[in-house]
């Protein structure tokens, strides 16, 4: 038997895992709109820039501030989401 929508038995939808939010400093710009950007920590990481950056051509240099989510399963990769002063 399947679980309807409306059964109280059927779990439901779950919550999304919480984002990191860091800041870094970009350090590298690479091909295909990835960055190599490095936190306060002076760790490493590759970003890339988020959909509504791209959408409105926000462009990043080598130097700028930017503000980041990190997902905590992987703290590698992040995705830019802010440019910063």
């Amino acid at each position: 038997m399947t679980p309807r929508l409306t059964d109280r038995n059927f779990p439901g939808p779950t919550m999304k895992e919480e984002h990191i939010e860091v800041e870094g400093r970009v350090m590298t710009v690479l091909p295909g709109t990835m960055f190599r950007v490095e936190l306060d920590n002076k760790h490493l990481v590759l970003a890339t820039i988020c959909g509504k950056m791209r959408k409105r051509w926000v462009r990043l240099t080598v130097g700028d501030r930017v503000k980041m989510e990190m997902s905590p399963y992987d703290l590698e990769k992040a995705r830019i989401t802010w440019r910063l002063k």
